[in-house]
This record gives structure tokens, C-alpha cells and sequence, in this order.
């Protein structure tokens, strides 16, 4: 009963979702009991994370499907700006609500999602050097032992593991820069089946379109055999920043994914097959073809952002931009968790309820999404398969025609 009524506070009307204010609007009359119930449920109370969100997931991804398969799974993080040095996690780092360095936490988040909806399924505080090398301030916020500095590609990494592990419907991964420019992050994607579109830095190095690492050098007879790739001064690879300045203008196509809400949302990209380049003078095959994608809208003196993707070499160009785009409705959900929800507007300091208090607003994100689902402008009079008990024989509404007299 008292993690309905926190979800309850949750969606209810309010400016302030943490559990004061909540009590208050949820029991006027007894504001104390109500109170002291939310905060046992939310810092307390020794529920799992892991299975709320498993029965959160099962419960919305249904309601979504019926509108359409899932299209990505989604990798992201976002920050909550936080005085202080005590409260979990909170340390001087980059934070993306404010766009600079922030005394801030930041969280990391898988979602799946539809062509129109999505929903996170895995939560976690990144937990800095600061805070995990720190045995005090790990008692004092209640860190898990099992928990360790881990960087946050780790942490997506794991969380996309267990997603593959429990049987979630498979669709590519998509990322932003942060994560994708890691090799490590991207190859352990491909080990476990699945395909990627992820940002990387105009910095990462590629071969040209039909080139590769010279193969092993021939043995001589003498000293070790190598089977290493090689590179010599006159056959290297380049950044993809350089890449799509050397492109002629016949590469570069306009492509419209997406209808705005003013208009319709464009710009140009290239697409071209590559090989990435990092590192593989320590490798014995050179990596797999993949695709890279340019976004260079004009105007601009240069290239704005760049993937690489495992999609299927005869993926066409628009259905490439349209998944890589996807990413922009992981946006709207913080943006409603956030505004809507109360995601940020935890108050306590531990580990537990800084995790408990999020999985709650997934949970009520959750409804909100199924709802949606069920409730689309779209829907058909008669389709939205409501459940309703069967009126009693006599029972005849009213203003009802009566029948007519019998002759």
C-alpha cells in the first residue's frame, strides 16, 4: 500500500514530488503518518530495484507493442546538479541538465523503445573514484559492498547484459559519443548479437572506403614470426572529420526523419562503408566493414555529428539517419521524469533511496506510457479494450426508447 501511494503522489498535481510535500497532498488529515510511511517505503524498506522495474517493463512494453515492435534500446545518462558533498554520488563533474562541469550525481539508464514511446528498464548511480575508494562516506550513504568504481560504459554494458539475459525483444543499441567512441563498449555489443548506431568524436580513426591495414609482414627466416597488421608512412588512417571534408558534394543527400512540431526535422548525410582503425596494429584481422554517417547541415564549416553503425551493409540511408535520430526521445522522458515526475526532487542522502525513489517514477512513467499506448489519438472507437462488467438484464439506461406496446 505505501509504494502505491508514493507512485499515487508521484502523478498527482504539485511542484514538489519529494515525500514531504507528497504526504501532504495524499493525507491532508494525518500528514505525520503519511509521512512516515513514504519515507520508510523509499529509504527503508529492502525491496528490489531489479524486480519493480522487470514487472514495470513486462507491464508497459506490452501496452507499447500494440502500436509497433521495439526499434532501440537506449543508452543514456543524465545529472541532477546537488549542493553539498554528503548526498550519494554528488561530486564536480560534467552534468547534462546544465551543459558544464556542476557539482551534480549522474545516473546511467538502458530504455527500449518504440517508434513513439519509450520506458528506461535498468537505473544506476555512477558512483566516482571519490565515493568508491571512500569507506566512509561508502557506510554512511549504505553503498552496496558488490558495488566498485566502475566507468559508465561499464555500467550500460552490464545493464545490457542482463537485458539480453531476461529475454528482452533485441533491437540495435544506440548511443551517444560518450559511449560509442569506446571500441571495448562497441565490440562487446557485437559479442552479444547485437547491432549498434552510436555517436563517436570527430577524432576517430577509420580507413578509407576500400582500404584496410597491410597485411603481416613476410618472415624472413629470422626472429619471430608476427601476425600483427601494419601501417607505414604512406599508408595510415585518418579521423572521420577529415574523411568528410575529402568527400565530393555528390555524397552528401537530404534527408527528412522526422515530422517536428513545426515542421519537418532535415539536414544532409553521408553514408559510407568503412573499417574502424583503432588500435588494429595489435590485431590479426582488420575490424569488420560498418557504416559510417555524417551529419552536415548547411551552413556550417563543419561536419555536426558522426556514428558508426553495424546495421546491414544494404540499409538505405533514410531508415540509417531515422535510428540514429531515435535517440531524441530519450530527451522527452528525462524531460517528464524530471518535470512531470519528480525525478530530481529526492532529498535523502543514500544509496537505497536515491535508487528506490527512481525506480518509483519509472514505475509511474511506466503507467503513464501504457496509458498512452492504450489511449492514442489514433485509436479506433471500440479498440481500446477496456473491461467492463455486464449490465443487469433489466437494467435499461436512461432517457432509453421504451419498447414498443405489443399488438
Amino acid at each position: 500500500m505505501p509504494l502505491k501511494m508514493y507512485c499515487a503522489g508521484l502523478l498527482l498535481p504539485g511542484e514538489r514530488k519529494s515525500v514531504e510535500p507528497m504526504a501532504a497532498r495524499l493525507a491532508p488529515d494525518n500528514v505525520r503518518r503519511m509521512h512516515q510511511s513514504l519515507h520508510h517505503v523509499v529509504a527503508d524498506a529492502p525491496w528490489s530495484d531489479e524486480a519493480v522495474l522487470a514487472e514495470v517493463r513486462s507491464y508497459a512494453l506490452t501496452a507499447m507493442r500494440q502500436r509497433g515492435p521495439v526499434q532501440a534500446w537506449i543508452v543514456d545518462d543524465t545529472g541532477f546538479p546537488k549542493k553539498g558533498t554528503h548526498s550519494v554520488g554528488v561530486v564536480r563533474q560534467y552534468c547534462g541538465q546544465v551543459g558544464k562541469q556542476e557539482n551534480c550525481r549522474v545516473a546511467v539508464s538502458l530504455s527500449v523503445s518504440t517508434n513513439q514511446a519509450s520506458l528506461p528498464i535498468a537505473w544506476r548511480l555512477y558512483l566516482p573514484h571519490e565515493w568508491a575508494d571512500d569507506r566512509g562516506r561508502r557506510e554512511q550513504a549504505g553503498i552496496p559492498e558488490e558495488i566498485q568504481f566502475e566507468t559508465k560504459p561499464a555500467i550500460a554494458l552490464q545493464q545490457i547484459r542482463t537485458a539480453v539475459e531476461q529475454g528482452v525483444p533485441q533491437a540495435p543499441v544506440l548511443a551517444d559519443a560518450a559511449y560509442g567512441t569506446d571500441t571495448q563498449f562497441r565490440e562487446a555489443i557485437v559479442e552479444l548479437g547485437l547491432r549498434y548506431v552510436v555517436g563517436i568524436m570527430s577524432s576517430v580513426s577509420v580507413w578509407k572506403p576500400g582500404e584496410a591495414p597491410l597485411s603481416r609482414a613476410e618472415w624472413k627466416g629470422m626472429g619471430r614470426r608476427t601476425k600483427l597488421l601494419r601501417r607505414d608512412s604512406s599508408h595510415q588512417p585518418l579521423a572521420v572529420k577529415e574523411l568528410a571534408h575529402s568527400l565530393p558534394a555528390s555524397a552528401w543527400k537530404t534527408v527528412t526523419w522526422r515530422q517536428g512540431t513545426k515542421q519537418s526535422l532535415r539536414s544532409r548525410f553521408a553514408a559510407l562503408r568503412i573499417r574502424p582503425a583503432h588500435r588494429d596494429y595489435w590485431r590479426s584481422e582488420p575490424h569488420p566493414e560498418e557504416w559510417l554517417l555524417v551529419e552536415w547541415p548547411r551552413g556550417e564549416a563543419d561536419p555536426t555529428k558522426y556514428w558508426l553503425s553495424t546495421l546491414p551493409a544494404d540499409t538505405n540511408l533514410g531508415d540509417l539517419v531515422r535510428l540514429a535520430k531515435q535517440r531524441w526521445i530519450i530527451e522527452r522522458d528525462y524531460q517528464e521524469l524530471k518535470q512531470e515526475l519528480g525525478l530530481g526532487h529526492f532529498e535523502g542522502r543514500g544509496w537505497r533511496g536515491f535508487h528506490h525513489h527512481a525506480t518509483l517514477c519509472i514505475a509511474a512513467y511506466g503507467f503513464l506510457m501504457a496509458e498512452r499506448s492504450r489511449f492514442s489519438p489514433s485509436a479506433r472507437a471500440g479498440k481500446l479494450q477496456l473491461r467492463a462488467s455486464k449490465f443487469p438484464p433489466d437494467f435499461k439506461p436512461r432517457g432509453s426508447p421504451r419498447p414498443g406496446r405489443a399488438a
